[in-house]
């Protein structure tokens, strides 16, 4: 960034860009999380499962990762303000292609457009804050456009349900768009224009064309092995490629004189443990925040607003959270604010696997506050060792790597917790159904219950067994559904508790390597 020229405008009109930038980047982060309380409406509107829809928000994420490598290129080749006014152009197209959808497959390419904006628009804005500030106001921007970037993804689950209630699910999509337009309408009249290159800057196309194969095949392959069957031609050979591009896509980074992922700073050991970390945290936050607006709403019956607004607090908590940890970390050990981090978490959806219909609102409230209680403690702790041992030349390279590594954990914890709930209930499913026997005492009373209040309305015999067997068939199910949710829960406290064996050798890496440096200052 140093390398970039400020920009020197009145007052009036730095606020009017720094305010396009942020409003444009806010709308777009908004729309990351505001699909997640629609993805139930999404199965019933498409017939289709989890394994599937899940991808209206999985495609987001993944496209979102990779398009933020795409962003300083976009702003040498077109200039900020044609770069800016495509990437949204290009956001709103998806948000249409979104609305007007005739199936999922539609849906998801309108999704990887809004993703592909979303993540190439992000980067481009922060350079524009670091271009219009002097260093004594630059904190203050970057606060502003900090929060706003933490507020959206919190508000978005209660909005979209807010929308779905009032409209339908389609209408959600159409959110940002207001916003994005009137940021496209002040970056036009306000942003600097020209500044593009007369010839397109060099780029690594083939080290980004093997990462996006390799995450979207990859996904691809877990995310359909249910249907495709794990062993079968079709997914193993996706998988095969996926790994294969993933490979050569390293290869590629360890050889290259200008690689798009510096992978010479994977050789510190502490940089190494906070990317691991990173991963899971990632892997983590995105898991559950897509996992508690569809388990609300799938087991629970919430309507979409009350599924959203659930997690409001939790999202407030985090926004305020997280500078108040940052400062703890300024005096306890990184190593063991995450610790405690993983361990909160841990706690939180290990009481949320205890969760049954009976739950109360104020009850998932207070146990999704508990685990992003956590979540607060474990990203200042680790973006501080990460950064901490790197030299003032690898800053910007490491915090790009490390945003990278969160981002696509997220994408990965999306499409891996739903593959192993959907596996979890059939497996569920399986075994109750198993235990449907004429020997089963509880089935044989709710059988004949239920045959005899259709009785009492009037239900001739043979219509009242079938639908009597009926409704034991959707009971069955809708346990089989619980069971796998919980389930859910359970897999994201196992994550994170092995997790906390990594978070220890975070903190034996540092005091080895603090050790180290007091050695050889002694020598001197």
């Amino acid at each position: 960034m140093s390398g970039q020229p400020q920009l020197d405008y009145p007052a009036g009109r730095k606020a009017i860009i720094a305010f396009a930038g942020i409003a444009g980047s806010v709308a777009m982060v908004l729309s990351a999380t505001i699909a997640n309380v629609a993805i139930p409406s999404v199965m019933g509107a498409f017939g289709v499962g989890q394994d599937q829809a899940q991808w209206a928000a999985t495609a987001f994420i993944a496209t979102m990762v990779v398009s933020q490598l795409l962003s300083a290129w976009f702003s040498t080749a077109l200039g900020m303000r044609l770069a800016f006014l495509i990437l949204n152009a290009t956001f709103l197209v998806g948000a249409l292609i979104c609305v007007v959808t005739p199936n999922l497959d539609v849906l998801i390419f309108g999704r990887v457009l809004q993703g592909f904006a979303a993540g190439s628009v992000q980067p481009m804005v922060m350079v524009l804050i670091f271009r219009l500030f002097p260093a004594e106001q630059r904190g203050f921007a970057m606060g502003l456009y900090s929060m706003g970037i933490m507020i959206a993804p919190t508000l978005g689950p209660m909005v979209g349900g807010f929308v779905i209630d009032a409209l339908s699910w389609r209408e959600v999509f159409l959110v940002p768009v207001p916003v994005c337009l009137l940021s496209m309408l002040l970056g036009l009249m306000f942003l600097p224009a020209g500044g593009g290159s007369a010839r397109w800057p060099g780029f690594d196309w083939l080290s980004f064309a093997l990462l996006c194969a390799s995450i979207f095949m990859l996904l691809a392959a877990g995310a359909n092995g249910q249907r495709w069957g794990w062993l079968s031609d079709t997914l193993v050979t996706i998988a095969t490629l996926g790994l294969l591009s993933g490979v050569l896509f390293v290869w590629r980074q360890l050889v290259s004189s200008a690689p798009i992922l510096d992978m010479s700073l994977f050789r510190i050991p502490q940089f190494a443990a906070a990317v691991f970390l990173a991963l899971v945290f990632g892997f983590g936050n995105f898991a559950s925040s897509y996992l508690m607006p569809v388990y609300v709403q799938e087991v629970q019956g919430f309507p979409p607003s009350l599924a959203g607004t659930m997690l409001v607090p939790a999202g407030l908590l985090m926004m305020v959270g997280s500078p108040l940890f940052g400062r703890l970390t300024d005096s306890y050990p990184g190593h063991l604010m995450v610790m405690l981090g993983l361990i909160l978490f841990s706690l939180g959806n290990w009481l949320l696997s205890e969760t049954d219909v009976n739950t109360s609102f104020l009850t998932f409230v207070l146990l999704v506050c508990l685990a992003r209680s956590g979540m607060s403690l474990i990203n200042p702790a680790l973006s501080a060792a990460a950064l901490g041992a790197l030299t003032a030349e690898q800053l910007t390279r490491g915090s790009g790597t490390i945003n990278f590594c969160r981002q696509f954990g997220g994408a990965v914890g999306i499409t891996s917790i739903v593959v192993f709930m959907e596996r979890r209930t059939q497996f569920h499913g399986d075994a109750l159904a198993a235990t449907q026997t004429a020997d089963n005492v509880a089935s044989a009373e709710l059988l004949e219950r239920v045959r005899s209040l259709m009785g009492e309305g009037g239900v001739v015999e043979p219509q009242r067994a079938a639908a009597a067997l009926h409704y034991l068939g959707q009971v069955v199910e809708a346990q089989a559904t619980t069971m796998g949710f919980k389930d859910g829960f359970m897999a994201l406290v196992v994550v994170f508790v092995l997790a906390l064996f990594p978070a220890w050798l975070l903190g034996a890496v540092r005091r080895r390597s603090a050790g180290q440096a007091g050695r050889v200052s002694t020598r001197r």
